[in-house]
């Protein structure tokens, strides 16, 4: 197991090496002057020649790309130009909204994903497993913008239950700030639950059929029995695959249900960092959330590693 975990860190680092080097280089050899991309057309050029000097693009590539590694190895991701604070303040007081928002989520659709998935594999061809398939094809479907409007229009504006947007800070009222979440994480986990369902359906039918399973009922082991030890524990690989391919895309891509609840979260950090061609706080939340999405499929190898340990010795 020690020699697995060390390949697969090892692996872990090279890509986060070859990651921030390529998003180094796509925000420093984009067409233009960065410089001249942030202050606007009408820049003088004493302004030009100070934001240059500020942002290190005075020098050599290979220089500033050491340079912008070693602020992000010590947790300094330069200053946002826009905001004229921190980029890793500015990030870790977003991440605290998109974080909570993506981890209940997440357990929410497991909580709601894994026990429809056995319940309509094991209904397999019944009016149940029909009746399951139809709900996730039907959550797939719908775009998580007008499920959340929908959700809106009925908890906030009709039965006056829920906030209509807008975040209070954890802080200040931290009953309030789960209150602000509940409505997005819903949203989210209902998404997300679909096609978890669905995947926990076909990894369930798969190993239903196989013959450890018909000889462990052959046994006369109960069938709660067998479903927990041999059939969900061997399912749970491609589970898990899902799991952590969603927590990543929720990371990254929260930024529809952010904005129609008007979460200050990191998705609306990084729009609002383009539209204002903030490139130091562009590159510094494209990094997190990248690394992040390493950091997740790293974990799941790991799991991998654990639940097979087959898998250790590839």
């Amino acid at each position: 197991m020690i020699g697995y975990i060390t390949r697969k860190f090892i692996a872990l680092v090279l890509t986060l090496v070859l990651v921030s080097l390529v998003i180094f280089l796509v925000l420093r050899l984009l067409p233009g002057d960065p410089a001249q991309l942030v202050l606007g057309i009408n820049a003088s050029p004493e302004s030009l020649s100070r934001l240059r000097a500020q942002l290190g693009l005075n020098k050599p590539l290979h220089l500033q790309y050491i340079d912008w590694l070693r602020g992000l190895l010590t947790g300094n991701l330069g200053n946002s130009i826009f905001y004229e604070k921190s980029v890793g303040a500015l990030i870790t007081s977003r991440l605290a909204v998109t974080l909570p928002l993506t981890l209940l989520a997440t357990l929410l659709s497991i909580i709601i994903a894994i026990p429809m998935g056995i319940f309509a594999a094991t209904h397999h061809r019944k009016p149940g497993d029909f009746g399951i398939i139809a709900l996730s094809q039907l959550g797939i479907s719908i775009p998580a913008f007008w499920l959340g409007i929908l959700g809106l229009l009925l908890f906030s504006v009709k039965l006056n239950l829920l906030p209509a947007g807008g975040f209070t800070e954890w802080g200040v009222n931290p009953v309030g700030a789960i209150k602000s979440l509940i409505l997005p994480v819903i949203t989210l986990a209902i998404i997300q639950s679909a096609a978890l369902t669905r995947m926990t359906r076909s990894s369930t039918l798969e190993v239903l059929s196989q013959d450890y399973v018909t000889a462990a009922r052959g046994r006369g082991l109960p069938e709660t029995r067998v479903l927990s030890k041999h059939v969900l524990s061997n399912s749970l690989i491609s589970i898990i695959t899902l799991i952590g391919l969603q927590v990543g895309q929720m990371l990254a891509g929260a930024v529809v249900v952010e904005s129609v609840f008007h979460l200050p979260g990191l998705g609306r950090l990084l729009i609002l960092a383009v539209e204002q061609r903030d490139l130091q706080l562009v590159q510094g939340v494209v990094t997190i959330l990248v690394g992040a999405i390493i950091m997740i499929n790293y974990l799941v190898d790991l799991a991998y590693g654990i639940l097979d340990p087959r898998i250790r010795l590839t």
